[in-house]
């Protein structure tokens, strides 16, 4: 019998970042309109830009969930019905939900959507799964401190529902994101789409003379020991989440979904993530060697390891709990973003680049397509104008010509050693 297929699930925070999830091997992605997303900023789209996506998502034969996932006060809800009435007109494959009243409005005028529930929901057992079932919710999206024993459990339980869980990604350090520290520290709601992430923020003790404090509860049962060196501590910030090598795991237990994190991330980095982890499930699919399995397994994560982040965790997957970075907000990586491909290589060998960092005509330069990753060599670079320069630079005028190796594609990105 045939293999179900598994689902990369990716963040699409601009129609362009739905186009490279969808080209680089997501099956769905997943977007809202800033005031009823958990994305309030860095986000572009509105109904007529999700309509294109739609469209384009569906060209493909792929999916386009709707994200509805804001923790609505009442001066939202004559909001969101007026939105819901609009989206009427534009065929989403799903909504994500988080609040019972929005479901509510949901069912009202848009009777026939599939429903699923946010990880916000903070779905963490199989009765509240069985719950929300019965509210006409088809697909719930567990709370990242599910362990994979949990998962077993809630699909034998239940397992007429669908399961999606969170693989890689940005972790929070409150409960499955419900988190009150930036409307306290800056009066932006988590909960509303609109975290300042004061998790990540640096934090240094008045005194620069006393390296070490104590911090007890007011009931004397907890004492937290904070360190910090000359350049203080990130006492907040976990680790990034990373489970590319338990997907296997995760299909096993039920997982049908697979969602990666990351709306406000670049096209770079959603490329490379959605590449790893589709090119696994794909691979997982066709019940591929152990050898295959691991070669690409091991292919992958050097590829995820080449991007920045906190270090990575399992997050609660395996009982334990998530690790934590004090050093410092983020890695170094040995290499630098420079440029996406706007169209094919012309006939000219010339390849139209919108840059994003410098590029010189020395620069070790490679090529991330959505097949492989590879060298080549800058001959020229080219301005606008197609007059011979010496180096290409992001900012406004950020459209220049290269003349490389060898051709390029549409959708490649550039990146150089640094």
């Amino acid at each position: 019998m045939k293999n179900k297929s598994l689902e990369i699930l990716a963040p699409a925070g601009s129609f362009s970042k739905m186009q490279y999830a969808l080209n680089y091997g997501a099956n769905a992605v997943y977007a809202g309109v800033p005031d009823f997303s958990l994305r309030a900023r860095i986000n572009d789209f509105t109904l007529p830009t999700l309509k294109k996506g739609v469209t384009y998502t569906h060209k493909k034969k792929k999916k386009f969930y709707l994200t509805l996932n804001i923790y609505a006060h009442n001066r939202h809800l004559p909001l969101l019905e007026k939105h819901l009435y609009k989206i009427k007109k534009i065929p989403v494959d799903g909504i994500i939900i988080s609040d019972p009243g929005i479901l509510e409005l949901v069912k009202k005028y848009l009777p026939q959507i599939e429903i699923h529930l946010s990880t916000q929901a903070n779905a963490t057992n199989w009765q509240a799964v069985r719950f929300w079932q019965k509210q006409g919710v088809k697909r719930i999206i567990l709370a990242r401190e599910v362990t994979l024993q949990e998962i077993k459990e809630i699909h034998q339980k239940v397992p007429e529902v669908e399961l999606e869980y969170f693989v890689h990604g940005a972790m929070c350090m409150s409960y499955s994101g419900r988190c009150i520290l930036s409307k306290w520290m800056t009066g932006r709601s988590a909960n509303l789409g609109d975290c300042a992430q004061p998790c990540r923020w640096l934090y240094q003790q008045k005194k620069e003379t006393i390296k070490t404090m104590s911090v007890e509860d007011q009931t004397k049962k907890f004492e937290i020991d904070l360190e910090e060196d000359q350049h203080g501590t990130y006492f907040f910030n976990s680790q990034d989440l990373n489970l590319l090598h338990y997907l296997s795991a995760l299909k096993k237990a039920g997982i049908s979904s697979f969602k990666i994190e990351g709306r406000n991330k670049s096209v770079y980095y959603l490329a490379t993530v959605v590449k790893a982890y589709s090119k696994i499930a794909r691979l997982l699919e066709k019940n591929t060697t152990r050898k295959n399995l691991d070669l690409a397994l091991l292919q992958e994560q050097t590829n995820l390891n080449s991007l920045i982040h906190r270090g990575y965790t399992t997050g609660f997957l395996l009982g334990n709990e998530p690790g934590h970075n004090f050093q410092n907000s983020h890695n170094t990586s040995s290499y630098e973003f420079v440029g996406e491909v706007l169209h094919n290589t012309y006939r000219n060998h010339l390849t139209k680049i919108k840059v994003h960092n410098a590029i010189y005509l020395n620069d070790k330069i490679e090529i991330i397509s959505p097949q492989n990753n590879y060298p080549v060599k800058i001959i020229k670079i080219y301005n606008e104008k197609r007059e011979s320069v010496s180096s290409a630079h992001g900012g406004h005028k950020s459209i220049y010509y290269l003349e490389l190796s060898k051709p390029l594609k549409k959708y490649d990105l550039i990146r150089k050693l640094i």
